[in-house]
C-alpha cells in the first residue's frame, strides 16, 4: 500500500502530464536516493525532452552565445543554443542553490510564454530555500522526505487536453475566499487550482468540473501555501445550494445547473484542511525564518573568483561567459604544440588554438576580519581584566589597517552583556567608548556569548569573518534567564558554544585565570576553538597571544 503523500505525487504528476504548460511545473523537496528516482522516472515521461539547468548556469549557457573553444578550431565564429529556448522539462538540479539573478532569468522566460514545464528538485537543509520566484510559479509543493521506497509505486502517465473542460461561474470566487482564510495573497495559487481542476476533471474523463476536481486541486495546491489555519464560526450560516423549483419541468430535473458550484464551502474547507501538514506553523515559522536570513548564503574567509584580490595560479577550464581568459598562459599552453597542429591542420594560420589550451584568470579575495572581543566584567578582578582587554583592543586597533581587522567589544556581569563597543576601527571611537566601562557581580558567560554570535551574524551579513575571543577567568553562575544557577548556566554556555559551533562561527577562549580552569578547556571543546591559558596576562601578551591563535586560523 502507498503512503498517502506519494498518492497527492502521482495524481500531481497526471494533472501535470495533461496541462504541463499552464500549471508551471512542481517543486520536489527530497534527498537524492531511490524515491526520488522513482519520481524522476515519472518526470521522464512528461511531454518533450529534459534539460538540465544548474543552479551555476551562466547567462552564455541560458541564452546562447559565443562557442570560443569551437571558433578557435574551426576558425569561423560557431554560436551555441540557450538552455532557455527549449521546450519540453528544464530540470533543476540543485534548485535551492539558484542565485537570485539565475532565479530572475528562469522566470523572466516562464512569463515571457515559454512552453516549458519546470521540475525544481530541493536537496536544501536548513537555511537553504528555493526563491520564491519560482515556488510562486510551480503549482505543485511536494515534499518526499521520509518515504521509504517499499511506500511508492511506479506512476502511469497519459497525455490529453483540457480544452473542453467547463469550468462552474462561481467556482473562482469560492476558492478566492478559501485562500484567503488560509493567508494565501499569490493570485497565481487561484489561477493554479482552477487548471488543476479541469485536469483532474480531465483525467477522469468528465466534460465539467465537479466538487471532487475543485476538492483534489485545492489539496494539492493551497495546502502547501497555507500560512495559517482558519477557524469557522460555529453560528455562521452554511451556503447550501437551494431545492430545485418544483414547476421546472421533470426533463431539467437531475440534469443540475453547470453554471454553479455545489459543494459547501465549509466541506472545501476541510478538505484543505486535511491535506495541510501537521506541523505547518512550524514550517511556515522556519520558512520565514530562512527568508528573513537570505536563504542561507553567507559569506566565507576566502572567496575565489576572476575579477579582484590576489591572483592566484591560472587554471585550465571552460569559457562560460564569466571568466576572464589568460591569454599569456593560453599561448604557452598552446606554443609545444604547434609544428604538430600545423601538419594536421585544415586551414593554415599562424596560431592554432585547442579547447584543452584555454588558461583562465583566477583571484582570492579575503574579506575583512572582525574580532569581538568578549569580556568577563565581574567580580572583584574586573577592573585589572577590562584594563588588559582595553590595551589588547588598542594594540590590535594599531595593526588593523595592516591586517583588515575590525574590532568589537562584548563585556558581561551582573544578569547579562551588553554590546559596547560596534564593529569599528577607529581608534579614537574605541578609546571614548572604553574609558567609562565597570565591572562587578555575577557571571552571566551565556548571555556573553549570546550577544557575541548576534554580533557575529550581522558581520557575517555585511561580508565580514567573524572571530569571538572570549576573556574570562572563572566559571558562570548566571544562567541565561538571569537566575543564579551554576549548573543551568553552565549547560547554557556550553548551549551557546554548540550553536556557535554549528554556525561555522570562529573562537578562541583565552582563560586569565591564576590556574588553568576544566571548565572553561570544556567550553573550548564545545565552540571547537582553541584553548589559550593566561595567567596575569597583560595587554601586551594577550594581544600577541590572539595575533598568533588567528594566524593560524
Amino acid at each position: 500500500m502507498t503512503h498517502p503523500t506519494w498518492d497527492q505525487a502521482s495524481l500531481a504528476l497526471r494533472l501535470l502530464a495533461l496541462d504541463p504548460v499552464g500549471l508551471g511545473g512542481v517543486w520536489v523537496r527530497a534527498r537524492s536516493g531511490p524515491v526520488r528516482d522513482r519520481f524522476l522516472d515519472a518526470v521522464s515521461n512528461l511531454p518533450g525532452a529534459q534539460t538540465k539547468i544548474p543552479a551555476t548556469a551562466t547567462d552564455d549557457a541560458l541564452f546562447g552565445g559565443l562557442d570560443l573553444a569551437q571558433t578557435l578550431d574551426r576558425g569561423h565564429t560557431v554560436r551555441t543554443t540557450g538552455l532557455l529556448a527549449r521546450e519540453g522539462v528544464w530540470l533543476l538540479t540543485m534548485a535551492e542553490r539558484i542565485p537570485s539573478d539565475l532565479a530572475g532569468r528562469i522566470t523572466l522566460a516562464m512569463d515571457d510564454g515559454t512552453k516549458a514545464t519546470v521540475v525544481a528538485l530541493d536537496e536544501g537543509v536548513d537555511d537553504e530555500i528555493l526563491p520564491p520566484g519560482i515556488t510562486d510559479r510551480l503549482a505543485f509543493h511536494l515534499d518526499l522526505e521520509g518515504l521509504r521506497l517499499a511506500e511508492t509505486a511506479t506512476i502511469p502517465l497519459q497525455q490529453g487536453h483540457i480544452l473542453d473542460i467547463c469550468t462552474p461561474d462561481d467556482i473562482a470566487q469560492t476558492i478566492t475566499s478559501i485562500a484567503t482564510q488560509f493567508g494565501i495573497t499569490s493570485a497565481r495559487a487561484i489561477l493554479f487550482t482552477l487548471r488543476a481542476a479541469r485536469a483532474h476533471a480531465a483525467l477522469h474523463q468528465r466534460d465539467t468540473v465537479d466538487d471532487a476536481d475543485v476538492m483534489a486541486a485545492a489539496g494539492l495546491v493551497l495546502a502547501p501555501r497555507a500560512t495559517q489555519v482558519p477557524t469557522v464560526e460555529e453560528d455562521d450560516p452554511v451556503d447550501t445550494p437551494p431545492p430545485p423549483d418544483a414547476t421546472e419541468p421533470d426533463g431539467d430535473q437531475g440534469k443540475g445547473n453547470q453554471d454553479d458550484l455545489t459543494i459547501p464551502e465549509d466541506i472545501l474547507l476541510e478538505a484543505v484542511k486535511a491535506a495541510l501538514p501537521a506541523d505547518l506553523l512550524a514550517q511556515v515559522a522556519a520558512r520565514n525564518h530562512r527568508v528573513a536570513n537570505g536563504g542561507g548564503s553567507g559569506s566565507g574567509d576566502r572567496q575565489k573568483g576572476n575579477r579582484r584580490g590576489r591572483p592566484l595560479a591560472p587554471r585550465q577550464g571552460r569559457f562560460d561567459g564569466r571568466a576572464r581568459l589568460d591569454l599569456v598562459a593560453t599561448l604557452r599552453a598552446a606554443a609545444p604544440w604547434q609544428m604538430v597542429r600545423k601538419r594536421t591542420a585544415k586551414t593554415q594560420r599562424p596560431i592554432h588554438i585547442r579547447s584543452t589550451d584555454l588558461r583562465f584568470k583566477r583571484f582570492e579575495d579575503q574579506s575583512d576580519r572582525l574580532l569581538i572581543f568578549t569580556v568577563d566584567a565581574s567580580g572583584s578582578a574586573a577592573i585589572a581584566r577590562l584594563a588588559e582587554a582595553k590595551g589588547a583592543v588598542e594594540l590590535l586597533l594599531a595593526e588593523a589597517y595592516a591586517r583588515r581587522d575590525h574590532v568589537s567589544l562584548v563585556a558581561f556581569r551582573g544578569n547579562g552583556a551588553e554590546l559596547l563597543l560596534p564593529p569599528t576601527r577607529s581608534l579614537v571611537q574605541t578609546k571614548r567608548r572604553l574609558a567609562s566601562l565597570a565591572g562587578g557581580g555575577g557571571t552571566p558567560l551565556a548571555a556573553g556569548l549570546k550577544t557575541a554570535m548576534d554580533v557575529a551574524r550581522s558581520a557575517k551579513g555585511k561580508g565580514l569573518t567573524p572571530t569571538v575571543a572570549l576573556l574570562t577567568d572563572g566559571r558562570a553562575n548566571i544562567a541565561l534567564d538571569g537566575t543564579a544557577n551554576r549548573a543551568q548556566a553552565a549547560a547554557d554556555a556550553q548551549r551557546m558554544a554548540q550553536q556557535a559551533q554549528s554556525e561555522s562561527i570562529q573562537g578562541l577562549v583565552i582563560d586569565v585565570s591564576k590556574r588553568p580552569e576544566k571548565a572553561l578547556q570544556s567550553l573550548a571543546s564545545h565552540l571547537a576553538a582553541p584553548y589559550i591559558p593566561l595567567p596575569r596576562a597583560d595587554a601586551k601578551r594577550l594581544s600577541q597571544a590572539v595575533s598568533a591563535s588567528l594566524d593560524a586560523m
